[in-house]
């Protein structure tokens, strides 16, 4: 089933299977405008995202059938901001939903409007011809309008008048209806205006009575009963074309509830199971009425009546249906759980009524805090912690501190680049003085990344890494435990012990719940949780359940349920109301965190040497020092480069070092890392730049790349022809197509490229000289960049990648003085055979 990828821009179709997937790739404007004039089309069938691209045409639909200026205008109205805002409320969670805005609707319906606009201007009869000419069986609205008007300190309540629109050049008048018999002096051009208010009076008797008398084409005083007799029929009227202005008491006093109050004090145990009490309240339009007093409304016949200075309808069956329920909610008692998930919502209950739950000032505050992490008191982490957060990770910070003290499950979801792991530390950090005991579960390839951070963000924070089957968890003086989704099944002594804190990192690693994998991390017991992700959804709804099963069991029903909702019709607006407390989530598209942001921001991916990569070092470092006790020279320097390159080639792949052609990306610690990041980067519908100093590296990673895009990439090194790299530029940077990456050789893509369709820079290997890798990163991030940059070097973890890594680091000078772009590696062959030995020993524990 196809799916449709939202973005900044608007959407995309990557592939397509029926004919009108076809159509909705190859011209989505033009398919969703046809799509206006079907009525009859059901097409369930298909994923959410477009059916939500469909809801939306329908919804601009139903403005062309409801507008009787149409003939004048000869164009499309707007929705009002608010009904733009229950669109927004109602996305989906498909791949890009952050993206959708009301602005992001209004560029949808200002290119459906176009296209009636340029279609109207090719067409030279009237736009209820044009309308017929596309679906002869749509019924659009006509040009008569009916008003009632509600007349205060008067001896009739209430005015009755229809009218007509007319005007010339796009400047509408409504006119009354008798000032038709002048306009129109053609019989056709009158039965045409007339046609709505016939279908009316065939059904209307009421109606009827008014054209027979002719006091239809002239101002009139209705009563209580006339009015209230209007207002009832309004359904008919406009079925049938007729276009109804009225007053808003009506809309209003229709809206007959039962309003629950729940949290107006704080509860003396805060969770999830804390008991709330609930406050029911009867409501008449926008009044709250009395027990008794609907009891007294009771005794009174039915029609309008003129109560609290406000009209009113009174409606027997659904009067005593109000105080049936009311009686039932009156000693009700709601767990915490329950009013998040009810929270702004209204149901219906056995006796058809509506129930609207609303929150009292102490859940208000505290919704208010967790929807708002702004609103939370702003405090900084502990002087310990050696980092200073921007202003959006202060806020994190602290909105993670209060999820955590609450506790509540907590969904950490910035965009990939922001910073989710020093906001957790951060959050470790202040919690290392309560003795707080937090496990931490990572996939294998993040293992020396955290460990890296750990140490230099949150120094005085004990950590420890979980290996094997006999783990001893007693120890009070650790306040981080660290193990992966593979470990957890391996150590039974995870599931006997309570943690004060559990956390997923990627975790959208749980995202099916079927798994081994899944069902043993939803064994682990915690008093409070936290995911984080950058994903939370990578490909369906389903994702979502199975990570918030983890955060709050039970918030979003069981799974079969879950999937019941979504099959018949999922209510994405309430979806939002309940997960939305509980999840943060920023992106780098927002202008309020790209003013934080700089430019560029780089970040350095530590990777983990698989079984096979460590197998291979270690025997080259034996090699390479038994070879070195006996040369010197042109001798020695030969070897020492000859060394370094097979060391670089072993952190790469086991497969570049031996000359095969497999390259399982499993047998590769980089590898996995790189298709993790191209993930989300594919997910976001953005575009990398992998640099590689290997040119036999360009094609394997090209292939693997494929697998991770759906679709193939590009590739330049040396060996390609300079007037083929030019047109492989042009194509990597044309908007109407997508290509996801371009693998490079750095020697040959590393200067004079300009390629800013890419925001993101991955270094797969270290050239060790800051220059040159700035020059390569620069193809991106130069003038005619429009997005931040988001650059990641990969380091592998214990080997001599991060040893020159570090030194790089200490001796800034040896990079900015001593060497050149030229000279390349050559200054390691200078060093000691002390210092070589040092260099090439591999520190990682690969137990």
């Amino acid at each position: 089933m196809a799916q449709a990828i939202y973005t900044k821009e608007g959407f995309y179709l990557e592939e397509a299977s029926t004919e009108f997937e076809q159509k909705l790739k190859k011209q989505p404007y033009q398919t969703l405008y046809e799509e206006i004039f079907q009525v009859d089309n059901d097409r369930t069938d298909m994923d959410p995202s477009i059916l939500y691209l469909l809801h939306l045409t329908k919804r601009f639909a139903e403005n062309l059938k409801n507008d009787g200026e149409l003939e004048v205008t000869r164009a499309l109205a707007s929705l009002e901001e608010t009904d733009y805002q229950s669109l927004v409320n109602e996305v989906p969670f498909v791949i890009g939903w952050e993206f959708v805005t009301i602005a992001w609707m209004k560029q949808i319906h200002q290119a459906l409007n176009q296209i009636f606009i340029e279609e109207l201007q090719n067409f030279k009869g009237t736009v209820a011809e044009y309308i017929q000419m596309k679906n002869e069986h749509l019924l659009i609205a006509g040009r008569v309008y009916f008003h009632l008007i509600e007349r205060k300190n008067s001896d009739s309540p209430f005015a009755f008048l229809a009218t007509y629109a007319t005007g010339e050049q796009g400047k509408v008048s409504h006119l009354p209806l008798k000032n038709a018999l002048q306009e129109f002096k053609e019989t056709k051009d009158m039965l045409a205006l007339l046609a709505a208010v016939g279908r009316v009076a065939n059904q209307s008797v009421f109606i009827s009575q008014l054209i027979e008398s002719g006091e239809l084409f002239s101002p009139l005083r209705f009563n209580e009963e006339e009015a209230y007799q209007f207002l009832t029929e309004i359904p008919l009227y406009e079925a049938n074309g007729v276009i109804c202005r009225i007053p808003n008491f009506w809309k209003k006093a229709q809206k007959q509830r039962i309003q629950v109050t729940i949290g107006e004090k704080k509860p003396s145990i805060v969770g999830l199971d804390a008991l709330l009490a609930g406050r029911p309240e009867i409501y008449l339009g926008d009044e709250a009425f009395s027990k008794a007093e609907i009891e007294a409304l009771l005794q009174q016949s039915e029609g309008l009546a003129f109560l609290k200075g406000k009209w009113i309808e009174i409606n027997h069956e659904k009067l005593q249906s109000l105080l049936t329920t009311f009686e039932e909610q009156d000693a009700s008692q709601w767990s915490l759980f329950e009013a998040l998930r009810q929270e702004q919502q209204t149901q219906k209950n056995a006796q058809n009524t509506e129930i609207e739950i609303s929150n009292g000032d102490w859940l208000e505050e505290m919704l208010a805090q967790m929807l708002t992490p702004s609103a939370i008191k702003q405090e900084l982490p502990p002087e310990t912690f050696q980092a200073t957060l921007r202003p959006y990770q202060q806020t994190g910070y602290n909105w993670l501190k209060f999820m955590q003290n609450q506790p509540f499950g907590a969904l950490l979801a910035d965009d990939m680049g922001l910073g989710k792991t020093i906001q957790i530390l951060a959050l470790l950090d202040s919690l290392k003085e309560q003795k707080t005991q937090t496990l931490l579960v990572i996939p294998a390839s993040l293992i020396a990344n955290w460990k890296k951070e750990t140490s230099t963000f949150a120094p005085s924070l004990n950590y420890k890494v979980l290996h094997g089957k006999e783990i001893d968890l007693s120890d009070e003086t650790i306040d981080l435990y660290i193990t992966t989704y593979g470990m957890v099944s391996k150590i039974p002594a995870l599931k006997e012990k309570t943690f004060d804190l559990l956390i997923l990192d990627e975790a959208q690693a749980i995202k099916n719940p079927g798994t081994k994998q899944t069902k043993s991390i939803k064994e682990l017991n915690a008093y409070a949780r936290i995911a984080m992700t950058g994903t939370p959804i990578e490909n369906r709804l389903s994702d979502l359940w199975s990570v918030f099963d983890f955060l709050n069991q039970g918030l979003l029903g069981t799974k079969k349920e879950f999937a019941n909702q979504i099959k018949n019709g999922a209510d994405y607006q309430a979806i939002r109301r309940m997960i939305s407390p509980f999840l943060l989530r920023r992106l780098k598209t927002d202008t309020r965190i790209i003013s934080d942001l700089p430019d560029k921001n780089e970040q350095k991916e530590y990777i983990t040497l698989t079984k096979k990569q460590i197998a291979l070092y270690k025997g080259v470092q034996k090699e390479i020092e038994k070879a070195l006790e006996n040369s010197d020279g042109i001798q020695r320097k030969g070897l020492v480069l000859a060394a370094i390159s097979k060391f670089k080639q072993i952190c790469n792949h086991p497969d570049q070092y031996l000359g095969n052609e497999v390259f399982k990306p499993s047998f590769s610690g980089k590898f996995e890392t790189l298709g993790e990041i191209c993930a989300t980067i594919r997910d976001k519908h953005e575009q990398v730049l992998i640099f590689t100093q290997f040119k036999e590296m360009c094609e394997p990673l090209n292939d693997y790349l494929a697998t991770i895009f759906g679709q193939p990439g590009l590739v330049l090194h040396g060996s390609i022809p300079t007037k083929k790299r030019g047109e492989l530029v042009e194509q990597f940077n044309d908007p109407n197509t997508y290509t996801p990456y371009m693998v490079l050789s750095i020697k040959a893509g590393g200067v004079g490229l300009n390629l800013t369709a890419a925001n993101h820079v991955i270094h797969f290997d270290r050239w060790w000289n800051p220059a040159i890798e700035n020059q390569a990163t620069d193809r991106a991030f130069r003038i005619g960049q429009r997005k931040d940059v988001f650059v990641y070097k990969f380091v592998t973890s214990g080997t001599i990648e991060e040893k020159i890594d570090e030194l790089l680091a200490e001796k800034t000078q040896l990079s900015s003085d001593l060497i050149s772009e030229t000279t390349g590696e050559t200054w390691l062959t200078e060093m000691s055979n002390t210092e070589l030995k040092q260099l090439f020993t591999l520190e990682v524990d690969d137990r």
